[in-house]
Protein backbone atom coordinates (compact mmCIF):
# COMPACT_ATOMS: atom_id res chain seq x y z
CA UNK A 1 0.00 0.00 0.00
CA UNK A 2 1.29 3.37 -1.00
CA UNK A 3 0.41 6.96 -0.57
CA UNK A 4 1.98 10.02 -2.02
CA UNK A 5 1.90 12.41 0.39
CA UNK A 6 18.05 19.28 16.77
CA UNK A 7 20.85 19.28 15.38
CA UNK A 8 22.26 15.79 15.40
CA UNK A 9 25.21 17.13 17.79
CA UNK A 10 22.72 17.96 20.40
CA UNK A 11 20.89 14.06 19.64
CA UNK A 12 24.77 12.22 20.39
CA UNK A 13 25.98 14.49 23.14
CA UNK A 14 27.35 12.23 25.79
CA UNK A 15 26.52 8.91 23.75
CA UNK A 16 29.10 8.69 20.79
CA UNK A 17 31.37 6.71 22.84
CA UNK A 18 29.47 4.43 24.87
CA UNK A 19 28.28 3.56 21.24
CA UNK A 20 31.72 2.18 20.92
CA UNK A 21 31.33 -0.43 23.30
CA UNK A 22 28.80 -2.90 24.82
CA UNK A 23 25.80 -5.20 23.63
CA UNK A 24 26.59 -2.93 20.01
CA UNK A 25 29.84 -2.28 20.19
CA UNK A 26 33.07 -3.22 19.54
CA UNK A 27 36.01 -1.36 18.06
CA UNK A 28 34.65 1.78 16.00
CA UNK A 29 36.71 2.71 13.23
CA UNK A 30 37.59 6.71 12.34
CA UNK A 31 35.01 8.80 11.33
CA UNK A 32 34.37 9.04 7.78
CA UNK A 33 35.34 12.37 5.78
CA UNK A 34 32.13 14.32 4.64
CA UNK A 35 32.36 14.92 0.81
CA UNK A 36 33.19 18.42 -0.58
CA UNK A 37 30.16 18.39 -2.95
CA UNK A 38 26.80 17.18 -2.43
CA UNK A 39 25.82 13.68 -3.81
CA UNK A 40 22.76 12.66 -5.12
CA UNK A 41 21.23 9.39 -2.85
CA UNK A 42 19.45 6.66 -4.47
CA UNK A 43 17.06 4.92 -1.32
CA UNK A 44 15.08 2.16 -2.06
CA UNK A 45 12.13 0.95 0.26
CA UNK A 46 10.81 -2.49 0.18
CA UNK A 47 8.81 -2.03 3.46
CA UNK A 48 6.58 0.56 2.64
CA UNK A 49 8.45 2.66 4.98
CA UNK A 50 8.62 5.65 2.98
CA UNK A 51 4.99 6.19 4.18
CA UNK A 52 6.70 7.26 7.29
CA UNK A 53 10.02 8.46 6.59
CA UNK A 54 9.61 10.18 3.60
CA UNK A 55 8.89 13.55 4.97
CA UNK A 56 12.00 13.40 7.61
CA UNK A 57 14.30 12.46 4.52
CA UNK A 58 13.33 15.38 2.18
CA UNK A 59 13.75 17.70 5.64
CA UNK A 60 17.56 16.53 5.59
CA UNK A 61 18.26 17.04 2.28
CA UNK A 62 16.70 20.76 2.54
CA UNK A 63 18.54 21.44 5.70
CA UNK A 64 21.57 20.12 4.45
CA UNK A 65 22.31 21.23 0.64
CA UNK A 66 26.36 21.13 0.91
CA UNK A 67 25.83 17.23 1.46
CA UNK A 68 22.78 16.10 -0.68
CA UNK A 69 21.77 17.47 -4.06
CA UNK A 70 18.77 15.15 -4.14
CA UNK A 71 17.66 12.17 -3.04
CA UNK A 72 15.83 9.83 -5.80
CA UNK A 73 13.11 7.27 -4.18
CA UNK A 74 12.14 4.01 -5.84
CA UNK A 75 10.15 1.09 -4.41
CA UNK A 76 10.72 -2.96 -4.78
CA UNK A 77 9.55 -6.61 -3.48
CA UNK A 78 11.50 -7.44 -0.49
CA UNK A 79 11.94 -11.00 -2.14
CA UNK A 80 13.51 -9.16 -5.45
CA UNK A 81 15.87 -7.18 -3.67
CA UNK A 82 18.86 -9.56 -2.37
CA UNK A 83 19.29 -10.93 -5.75
CA UNK A 84 19.48 -7.13 -7.10
CA UNK A 85 22.29 -6.28 -4.93
CA UNK A 86 24.23 -9.52 -5.13
CA UNK A 87 24.17 -8.74 -9.02
CA UNK A 88 25.37 -5.19 -8.93
CA UNK A 89 27.94 -6.34 -5.62
CA UNK A 90 29.20 -9.01 -8.21
CA UNK A 91 29.28 -6.46 -11.08
CA UNK A 92 31.40 -3.66 -8.79
CA UNK A 93 28.44 -1.14 -9.89
CA UNK A 94 25.72 -0.47 -6.76
CA UNK A 95 23.84 1.84 -7.68
CA UNK A 96 21.56 1.66 -4.05
CA UNK A 97 22.75 3.41 -1.20
CA UNK A 98 20.14 2.84 1.12
CA UNK A 99 18.01 0.36 1.42
CA UNK A 100 14.58 0.74 3.90
CA UNK A 101 13.62 -2.78 4.70
CA UNK A 102 11.79 -4.90 7.43
CA UNK A 103 12.62 -7.95 8.84
CA UNK A 104 12.77 -10.20 5.38
CA UNK A 105 14.90 -8.43 2.88
CA UNK A 106 17.46 -7.41 6.57
CA UNK A 107 17.52 -11.04 7.02
CA UNK A 108 17.75 -12.24 3.34
CA UNK A 109 20.75 -9.96 3.43
CA UNK A 110 22.41 -10.91 6.33
CA UNK A 111 22.33 -14.60 5.48
CA UNK A 112 24.11 -13.33 2.15
CA UNK A 113 26.50 -11.16 3.10
CA UNK A 114 25.02 -7.72 1.22
CA UNK A 115 24.78 -5.09 3.88
CA UNK A 116 27.44 -2.85 5.75
CA UNK A 117 27.55 -2.76 9.61
CA UNK A 118 27.01 0.46 10.89
CA UNK A 119 27.65 -0.66 14.41
CA UNK A 120 30.02 -1.70 15.55
CA UNK A 121 32.43 -0.07 12.52
CA UNK A 122 30.94 3.31 12.53
CA UNK A 123 29.46 3.37 16.11
CA UNK A 124 30.99 6.73 16.81
CA UNK A 125 28.88 8.40 13.95
CA UNK A 126 25.80 7.25 15.31
CA UNK A 127 23.44 7.15 18.76
CA UNK A 128 23.79 4.45 21.12
CA UNK A 129 20.87 2.43 20.55
CA UNK A 130 20.93 1.37 24.36
CA UNK A 131 20.33 5.04 25.39
CA UNK A 132 17.74 6.57 23.27
CA UNK A 133 15.14 3.40 21.49
CA UNK A 134 12.10 1.88 22.63
CA UNK A 135 12.93 -1.12 24.63
CA UNK A 136 11.27 -3.23 22.29
CA UNK A 137 13.29 -1.49 19.67
CA UNK A 138 16.23 -2.23 21.28
CA UNK A 139 15.24 -5.68 20.77
CA UNK A 140 14.50 -5.63 17.08
CA UNK A 141 17.66 -3.35 17.05
CA UNK A 142 19.80 -6.11 18.34
CA UNK A 143 18.14 -8.71 15.49
CA UNK A 144 19.82 -6.91 12.71
CA UNK A 145 23.53 -7.57 13.91
CA UNK A 146 24.91 -4.46 13.67
CA UNK A 147 23.51 -4.96 10.15
CA UNK A 148 20.99 -2.03 10.06
CA UNK A 149 19.69 0.37 12.06
CA UNK A 150 16.05 0.29 13.02
CA UNK A 151 13.96 3.63 11.55
CA UNK A 152 10.74 2.43 12.83
CA UNK A 153 9.05 0.30 15.40
CA UNK A 154 5.54 -1.23 15.57
CA UNK A 155 4.37 -4.06 18.19
CA UNK A 156 2.86 -6.10 15.27
CA UNK A 157 0.43 -8.84 15.63
CA UNK A 158 -0.94 -11.14 14.75
CA UNK A 159 -4.13 -9.86 15.51
CA UNK A 160 -7.33 -10.74 13.71
CA UNK A 161 -9.30 -8.60 11.59
CA UNK A 162 -13.01 -8.82 10.01
CA UNK A 163 -15.39 -7.69 9.13
CA UNK A 164 -18.83 -8.07 12.26
CA UNK A 165 -21.98 -7.77 9.58
CA UNK A 166 -19.91 -11.08 7.98
CA UNK A 167 -18.28 -12.92 11.02
CA UNK A 168 -20.86 -12.56 13.64
CA UNK A 169 -19.15 -14.96 16.24
CA UNK A 170 -15.41 -13.98 15.73
CA UNK A 171 -12.82 -17.22 16.60
CA UNK A 172 -11.26 -17.28 20.03
CA UNK A 173 -8.89 -20.04 19.57
CA UNK A 174 -6.85 -21.68 16.94
CA UNK A 175 -9.20 -24.27 16.48
CA UNK A 176 -12.15 -22.01 16.32
CA UNK A 177 -10.25 -20.22 13.28
CA UNK A 178 -9.22 -23.75 11.57
CA UNK A 179 -12.87 -24.83 11.97
CA UNK A 180 -14.65 -21.63 11.15
CA UNK A 181 -12.60 -21.52 7.61
CA UNK A 182 -13.33 -25.01 6.80
CA UNK A 183 -17.03 -23.55 6.89
CA UNK A 184 -16.21 -20.64 5.13
CA UNK A 185 -14.48 -21.61 2.57
CA UNK A 186 -12.10 -19.07 0.74
CA UNK A 187 -13.22 -16.14 3.10
CA UNK A 188 -10.11 -16.13 5.12
CA UNK A 189 -7.00 -14.82 3.92
CA UNK A 190 -3.39 -14.03 4.54
CA UNK A 191 -0.78 -12.65 2.34
CA UNK A 192 3.05 -14.64 1.83
CA UNK A 193 4.86 -14.21 5.15
CA UNK A 194 8.31 -13.03 3.46
CA UNK A 195 6.05 -10.37 2.03
CA UNK A 196 3.93 -9.12 4.41
CA UNK A 197 4.44 -7.99 7.78
CA UNK A 198 0.81 -9.31 9.09
CA UNK A 199 1.78 -12.53 7.16
CA UNK A 200 5.13 -12.95 9.00
CA UNK A 201 3.34 -12.22 12.44
CA UNK A 202 0.83 -14.54 11.65
CA UNK A 203 3.88 -17.73 10.85
CA UNK A 204 6.04 -16.74 13.40
CA UNK A 205 2.91 -15.62 16.29
CA UNK A 206 1.29 -19.14 16.00
CA UNK A 207 4.13 -21.42 18.10
CA UNK A 208 2.77 -19.22 20.87
CA UNK A 209 -0.68 -19.58 20.18
CA UNK A 210 -0.51 -23.30 19.80
CA UNK A 211 2.24 -23.54 22.32
CA UNK A 212 4.80 -25.24 20.14
CA UNK A 213 7.68 -27.40 21.43
CA UNK A 214 9.99 -24.28 20.71
CA UNK A 215 8.21 -21.39 19.05
CA UNK A 216 12.11 -20.48 18.17
CA UNK A 217 13.13 -22.96 16.17
CA UNK A 218 10.73 -23.55 13.29
CA UNK A 219 12.84 -26.26 11.97
CA UNK A 220 12.42 -28.79 15.04
CA UNK A 221 10.18 -27.17 17.19
CA UNK A 222 7.29 -26.11 15.10
CA UNK A 223 5.50 -29.54 14.48
CA UNK A 224 2.17 -27.96 15.44
CA UNK A 225 2.42 -24.99 13.55
CA UNK A 226 3.27 -26.07 10.28
CA UNK A 227 0.52 -28.80 10.51
CA UNK A 228 -2.09 -26.32 11.37
CA UNK A 229 -0.92 -24.38 8.49
CA UNK A 230 -1.32 -27.04 6.06
CA UNK A 231 -5.02 -27.75 7.41
CA UNK A 232 -5.97 -23.82 7.22
CA UNK A 233 -4.05 -23.42 3.62
CA UNK A 234 -6.93 -25.94 2.49
CA UNK A 235 -9.46 -23.68 3.20
CA UNK A 236 -7.66 -20.68 1.53
CA UNK A 237 -7.81 -19.87 -2.25
CA UNK A 238 -4.66 -18.53 -2.30
CA UNK A 239 -1.99 -16.18 -0.97
CA UNK A 240 -1.37 -12.75 -2.03
CA UNK A 241 1.48 -11.16 -2.45
CA UNK A 242 1.44 -8.40 -0.49
CA UNK A 243 -0.44 -7.01 2.50
CA UNK A 244 -2.14 -3.88 -0.20
CA UNK A 245 -3.76 -6.39 -2.10
CA UNK A 246 -5.04 -8.21 0.75
CA UNK A 247 -6.47 -5.48 2.67
CA UNK A 248 -8.09 -4.17 -0.63
CA UNK A 249 -10.00 -7.84 -0.89
CA UNK A 250 -11.34 -7.42 2.70
CA UNK A 251 -12.85 -3.67 2.41
CA UNK A 252 -14.46 -4.83 -0.51
CA UNK A 253 -15.92 -7.59 1.00
CA UNK A 254 -14.94 -9.99 -1.06
CA UNK A 255 -13.44 -11.92 2.32
CA UNK A 256 -14.39 -11.44 5.27
CA UNK A 257 -11.63 -11.85 7.80
CA UNK A 258 -7.75 -11.94 7.81
CA UNK A 259 -4.64 -11.06 9.59
CA UNK A 260 -3.39 -8.19 10.62
CA UNK A 261 -0.94 -5.84 12.86
CA UNK A 262 -1.88 -2.77 14.83
CA UNK A 263 -0.42 -0.58 12.28
CA UNK A 264 -2.24 -2.20 9.03
CA UNK A 265 -5.42 -2.30 11.20
CA UNK A 266 -5.36 1.44 11.31
CA UNK A 267 -3.92 2.73 8.58
CA UNK A 268 -6.31 0.94 5.91
CA UNK A 269 -9.32 2.33 7.69
CA UNK A 270 -8.09 5.85 7.98
CA UNK A 271 -7.42 5.80 4.09
CA UNK A 272 -11.08 4.31 3.33
CA UNK A 273 -9.22 1.01 2.01
CA UNK A 274 -11.17 -1.28 4.51
CA UNK A 275 -14.50 0.14 6.60
CA UNK A 276 -13.98 1.95 9.77
CA UNK A 277 -16.35 -0.63 11.09
CA UNK A 278 -13.98 -3.88 11.22
CA UNK A 279 -13.52 -5.19 14.28
CA UNK A 280 -10.09 -6.78 15.59
CA UNK A 281 -10.29 -9.55 17.81
CA UNK A 282 -6.80 -12.04 19.21
CA UNK A 283 -6.76 -16.07 19.65
CA UNK A 284 -6.43 -17.46 23.13
CA UNK A 285 -2.50 -17.73 24.26
CA UNK A 286 -1.53 -14.81 21.85
CA UNK A 287 1.88 -13.01 22.18
CA UNK A 288 3.03 -10.02 20.23
CA UNK A 289 5.37 -10.58 17.68
CA UNK A 290 7.29 -7.46 17.55
CA UNK A 291 7.95 -6.14 13.97
CA UNK A 292 10.79 -2.72 12.74
CA UNK A 293 11.95 -0.94 9.26
CA UNK A 294 15.65 -0.53 9.35
CA UNK A 295 18.00 1.66 7.37
CA UNK A 296 20.95 -1.07 5.54
CA UNK A 297 23.55 0.24 3.32
CA UNK A 298 24.59 -2.45 0.50
CA UNK A 299 28.61 -3.52 0.79
CA UNK A 300 29.91 -1.27 -2.58
CA UNK A 301 28.54 2.12 -1.73
CA UNK A 302 31.59 4.61 -2.07
CA UNK A 303 32.94 6.19 1.33
CA UNK A 304 31.78 9.44 0.24
CA UNK A 305 28.17 8.44 0.06
CA UNK A 306 28.71 6.46 3.44
CA UNK A 307 29.63 9.09 5.10
CA UNK A 308 27.02 11.48 4.24
CA UNK A 309 24.54 8.02 5.04
CA UNK A 310 25.63 7.88 8.45
CA UNK A 311 25.18 11.27 9.01
CA UNK A 312 21.57 10.98 7.31
CA UNK A 313 20.89 7.89 9.97
CA UNK A 314 21.61 9.72 12.71
CA UNK A 315 19.22 12.29 11.71
CA UNK A 316 16.12 9.76 11.31
CA UNK A 317 17.02 8.84 14.81
CA UNK A 318 16.08 12.32 15.86
CA UNK A 319 13.00 13.05 18.22
CA UNK A 320 12.04 15.45 14.99
CA UNK A 321 12.23 12.87 12.35
CA UNK A 322 10.39 10.32 14.18
CA UNK A 323 7.35 12.49 15.09
CA UNK A 324 6.68 11.45 11.26
CA UNK A 325 6.56 7.73 11.67
CA UNK A 326 3.24 8.46 13.68
CA UNK A 327 1.69 8.91 9.90
CA UNK A 328 -1.75 7.93 10.01
CA UNK A 329 -1.06 4.52 11.76
CA UNK A 330 0.15 2.47 9.27
CA UNK A 331 2.96 1.50 11.79
CA UNK A 332 1.53 1.69 15.15
CA UNK A 333 2.73 3.42 17.05
CA UNK A 334 5.85 4.07 14.77
CA UNK A 335 8.60 5.79 16.63
CA UNK A 336 11.37 3.44 17.51
CA UNK A 337 12.86 6.44 19.41
CA UNK A 338 12.09 7.20 23.39
CA UNK A 339 9.63 10.55 23.61
CA UNK A 340 8.21 10.62 20.58
CA UNK A 341 4.35 11.42 22.11
CA UNK A 342 1.81 11.14 19.54
CA UNK A 343 1.81 15.26 20.39
CA UNK A 344 4.86 16.06 18.20
CA UNK A 345 3.29 14.37 15.26
CA UNK A 346 1.72 16.02 12.18
CA UNK A 347 -1.91 17.39 13.31
CA UNK A 348 -3.26 15.10 10.37
CA UNK A 349 -1.44 12.69 12.21
CA UNK A 350 -2.90 13.26 15.03
CA UNK A 351 -6.57 13.19 14.10
CA UNK A 352 -6.17 10.48 12.34
CA UNK A 353 -5.09 7.88 15.09
CA UNK A 354 -7.70 9.90 17.44
CA UNK A 355 -10.38 8.83 14.70
CA UNK A 356 -9.46 5.63 14.06
CA UNK A 357 -7.54 4.01 16.67
CA UNK A 358 -8.72 2.26 19.24
CA UNK A 359 -8.77 2.13 22.87
CA UNK A 360 -8.17 -1.46 23.41
CA UNK A 361 -4.39 -0.89 22.08
CA UNK A 362 -3.54 0.27 24.97
CA UNK A 363 -4.46 -2.60 27.12
CA UNK A 364 -3.18 -5.22 24.86
CA UNK A 365 0.14 -3.32 24.53
CA UNK A 366 0.40 -3.25 28.43
CA UNK A 367 -1.00 -6.73 29.02
CA UNK A 368 0.02 -9.44 26.16
CA UNK A 369 3.73 -10.54 26.01
CA UNK A 370 6.08 -9.20 23.43
CA UNK A 371 8.81 -11.63 21.49
CA UNK A 372 10.64 -10.50 19.04
CA UNK A 373 10.93 -12.15 15.80
CA UNK A 374 12.96 -15.49 14.54
CA UNK A 375 16.32 -14.47 14.04
CA UNK A 376 18.10 -14.03 10.48
CA UNK A 377 19.02 -17.40 9.37
CA UNK A 378 15.71 -19.08 11.16
CA UNK A 379 13.20 -16.07 9.73
CA UNK A 380 15.01 -17.24 5.66
CA UNK A 381 14.35 -21.00 6.95
CA UNK A 382 10.80 -20.24 7.90
CA UNK A 383 10.34 -18.16 4.91
CA UNK A 384 11.79 -21.17 2.67
CA UNK A 385 9.38 -23.54 4.74
CA UNK A 386 6.12 -21.55 4.31
CA UNK A 387 6.82 -21.07 0.41
CA UNK A 388 7.70 -24.86 -0.40
CA UNK A 389 4.70 -26.70 1.89
CA UNK A 390 2.24 -24.36 2.40
CA UNK A 391 2.51 -21.69 -0.23
CA UNK A 392 2.76 -24.23 -3.11
CA UNK A 393 0.21 -26.27 -1.87
CA UNK A 394 -2.54 -24.11 -1.45
CA UNK A 395 -5.70 -25.02 -1.78
CA UNK A 396 -4.76 -28.73 -1.65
Amino acid sequence: MTRTETTRRALLGGMTGLAAMGAFGGRARAALALPSSPVTLNIIDVAGNLQLTRPAFEDYRKAKPNLVSGINFTQATAPELPGKLKAQQAAGRVDIDLVLTGNDALAAGIAQNLWIKPYPTYAGQLPNPDAILEPGAIKMQRLAQGQGVIVSYCPGGPLLEYLPELVKSPPRTAADLLNWTRAQKGQFIYARPANSGPGRAFLMGLPYILRDKDPLDPDKGWDKTWAYLRELGKNIEYYPTGTGALMKELGEGSRSMTVTMTGWDINPRALGVVPKSAQIGTLQGFHFVTDGHYMAIPKGVSNDRLAVLLDLMAYMLTPKAQAYAWDMGYFYPGPAVKNVPLSMAPEASQQAIKEYGRPIYAKLLADTPMNAPLPADRMVFAFQRWDQQIGANVGK
